[in-house]
Order: C-alpha cells, then sequence, then structure tokens
C-alpha cells in the first residue's frame, strides 16, 4: 500500500490516495498503521476518495479502526494533497466527509498549499444531534459529574460531538486519566471528544483535547470550531479567536451573517512510502 504521511498542526494522518482504487478493511488498515511503535505512526488513517457529490470524499478512521464523520486538520491536508499531487488545480473545493459536503479555500504558495480555510459548516447545538443526554435547546455551562468530581460543560457538534470544559490550568491536567473519564460517560451514547480550555484573552484560548478514539492528539480542528463556540456562548471571547494547540495555532471565525465556523491553518506533508500490510499484520498476531 503506498501511503503519504502528513499532518495539520501536528494532528498526523495516514493517506492514501484511493481515486483510482479502494482501499479494502480500512478499520483494519487503520489499526495497524497508526501504531507508532510498530506500524508507520499517526492518530489514523485517511482515504481520499472520488465523489459524484463534490470534487473528493474524504474516508477518516481513528486510531483504533473506529470511523469518524470529520477531522478539520484532516480535511486541510486532503486539499493539500489533491492540489500539490495534481489531482486538481482548483483552488475552491468542495469536499465530501460523514456525508456533508465542506467548501475550503487555498492559499497556494511557490506551486504548494500553504493554508487552508474551511467552511466547517454551522455548529449543532441541540443535544439529542449532538448527541448527548440533557434537556433545552443547548447545554451551556452544564454541570456534570466525571469520576467523582463536577465540572461544567458546554457541548458543541461539528460533524462530530464536542464536550468544551473551561478551566484555570490546562497544561497540568492529567489527561491520560481524566480524558476517558469523560468519552466514556453515560451522557455521551456515541462517545464524545472533550477539550480543556483556558481562556487567555477575548481573542485568545489555549486548549488540550481527548480525541475519542485515539486519545491526547496534537491538535483537533473540528475541537478548536467547538471551543471558540462554547467561547463564545459563555461570554468568554468574541466570535472571531485564535486557538492554541500544542501543534500550533488555528484562526476561528464564527460568522454572524451565515452562523457558519471557519477554520484557518497549515497543512504539511511529512514522507512518502509503501508498506506490505500482509507483513504488518503477521508481525502484529505474532507479538
Amino acid at each position: 500500500m503506498k501511503f503519504t504521511k502528513m499532518h495539520g498542526i501536528g494532528n498526523d494522518y495516514v493517506y492514501v490516495d484511493c481515486t483510482k482504487e479502494p482501499l479494502k478493511d480500512p478499520e483494519e488498515t487503520a489499526r495497524l498503521v497508526s501504531d507508532r511503535h510498530k506500524g508507520i505512526g499517526g492518530d489514523g488513517l485517511i482515504l481520499i476518495q472520488p465523489s459524484q457529490e463534490a470534487d473528493f470524499e474524504m474516508a477518516m478512521y481513528n486510531a483504533d479502526g473506529s470511523y469518524g464523520k470529520m477531522c478539520g486538520n484532516g480535511i486541510r491536508c486532503v486539499a493539500k494533497y489533491v492540489y500539490d499531487h495534481g489531482l486538481t488545480d482548483k483552488t475552491d473545493l468542495k469536499i465530501l466527509s460523514g456525508g456533508a459536503v465542506k467548501y475550503l479555500e487555498l492559499t497556494v504558495t511557490d506551486g504548494k498549499v500553504s493554508q487552508v480555510r474551511v467552511n466547517m459548516g454551522e455548529p449543532i447545538l441541540k443535544p439529542a444531534l449532538i448527541p448527548v443526554v440533557g434537556e433545552g435547546e443547548r447545554l451551556v455551562a452544564e454541570p456534570v459529574c466525571v469520576d467523582g468530581k463536577s465540572y461544567k460543560m458546554t457541548c458543541v457538534s461539528m460533524g462530530n460531538p464536542h464536550a468544551v470544559v473551561f478551566m484555570e490550568d490546562v497544561k497540568g491536567l492529567e489527561l491520560e486519566k481524566l480524558g476517558p473519564k469523560f468519552e466514556k460517560h453515560e451522557r455521551f451514547p456515541d462517545r464524545v471528544n472533550t477539550e480543556f480550555v483556558r481562556i487567555i484573552d477575548r481573542a485568545t484560548l489555549e486548549m488540550r483535547v481527548w480525541e475519542r478514539g485515539s486519545g491526547e492528539t496534537m491538535a483537533c480542528g473540528t475541537g478548536a470550531c467547538a471551543v471558540a463556540v462554547a467561547a463564545a456562548l459563555n461570554g468568554f471571547a468574541g466570535r472571531s479567536v485564535t486557538v492554541r494547540l500544542l501543534g500550533g495555532d488555528l484562526r476561528i471565525d464564527w460568522s454572524e451573517e451565515d452562523n457558519c465556523v471557519y477554520m484557518t491553518g497549515p497543512a504539511a506533508e511529512v514522507f512518502q512510502g509503501e508498506i506490505d500490510l500482509e507483513m504488518l499484520r503477521n508481525q502484529c498476531v505474532a507479538t
């Protein structure tokens, strides 16, 4: 299997061009290649596929093999791949992911994509559609008890579910212990991505993220969008913010005109390679 390793501010995936031939068993492949010790290493697997509804389709799988409907950092990398590798010459793209079409604007520098602005769509706030167990039209600063401690969460879906928790310190947080408790909490029937956020000022937010199916990652694009929406809903920030993640910064704008969230950030190609999946599979079985 030929592949390309790419990342969006440290949120790294293994990308496979499936525009000519589909990949069999992507769930198992995602588990195999994502292993950072025995595989290629990454937060998951992303397939670039043809589409009748858009220019391309993105299929994203987490490191545990579970399917993900949307990845903000991943979709920027897909845009960079298809342009830089000559699959398109468009700088305005439509990419289908998880049944929804996203619109992307590419910034090209010296013939290569350097920045991508993505219309991530309108945030979903109704609990049943996120989904999260709760009453009312939205859950803002909603009390939740996790591992015997009370937190206040604001729930947002950007195509996948997010619980945003504001706190004074995120650097010292034992995320490897707390993250799984949120992810598998009974109030989230499909599990949840959880963002822990410190307010620096009304235009700057710092976050760490625990992604369902992958654990802590260097960055999460949909999470950054959810954080920006949650900060505005709580009155902590305006509608245009810079979100600081472990891997770098993202610019997030929640438009008052169309209610859509716009994410702007870089994408990078690290290397290309080819791997024998059968050999990798046999090695994993042997160990």
